[in-house]
């Protein structure tokens, strides 16, 4: 689909291809995983929010668990729901006729039939046995553990600095305001980890380096 000249005329031409969206929050989502036995977590503006305790809009939900579990996510959703491979905008449904995704890194959307909005988007972690991977960077691997926190409400989210060096590829308006309110949260180890992590993959020229100089 191609780029728009406005956000408005952007979500416009996105909705009229691939249909509405009525997002779960993070305890909507922990309902719908309960019982879920593998690991998951919450990625993207909702982990950067759990962490800084800013409120912020958000346009959708973003959950992740490793490849190698998609099959018990599968069984877990059951036949509530209908999750659906998406591979850069290419959706097929996540069915038994293709019960495996294009690529270890696909996205899953999730909603309960054709005629109900989306309420879920799953960028799922490809995993090195059973280890977390960063998709960014192929020198970062550990447990899931060491990549993820869990918060007061008891999810588990994204650490907020790999949160930031996903961000940093695209650094928009709100990416820059989630570094904005998180960089005075963030420890002199991280902060140093999360600089490192965007000159080893975006550039010495990236600009969120001259943080480092403050």
């Amino acid at each position: 689909m191609n780029r728009t000249d406005s956000p408005e005329a952007e979500d416009a031409e996105f909705l009229r291809w691939y249909g509405v969206w009525a997002p779960l929050d993070p305890a909507g989502l922990a309902a719908l995983m309960a019982g879920f036995d593998r690991p998951w977590w919450v990625v993207g503006g909702w982990s950067l929010e759990a962490f800084t305790g800013v409120h912020r809009e958000h346009e959708d939900i973003d959950l992740s668990f490793l490849t190698r579990d998609v099959p018990a996510f599968r069984a877990h959703l059951g036949t509530d729901w209908t999750p659906w491979s998406n591979d850069g905008g290419t959706l097929r449904p996540l069915s038994d006729r293709w019960p495996e995704t294009p690529h270890p890194d696909s996205q899953i959307w999730v909603r309960r039939d054709a005629v109900s909005p989306w309420v879920l988007d799953a960028p799922i972690t490809p995993d090195a046995d059973g280890l977390w991977t960063n998709k960014r960077w192929a020198a970062h691997v550990c447990p899931v553990e060491e990549a993820t926190w869990v918060a007061d409400d008891g999810i588990r989210y994204l650490r907020p600095e790999i949160a930031l060096h996903f961000k940093a590829r695209q650094r928009r308006e709100k990416d820059v305001r989630d570094l904005d309110a998180a960089w005075p949260l963030l420890s002199e180890e991280r902060r140093r980890w999360l600089l490192t992590a965007i000159e080893e993959t975006e550039g010495s020229d990236h600009p969120w380096l001259a943080r480092g100089a403050v």
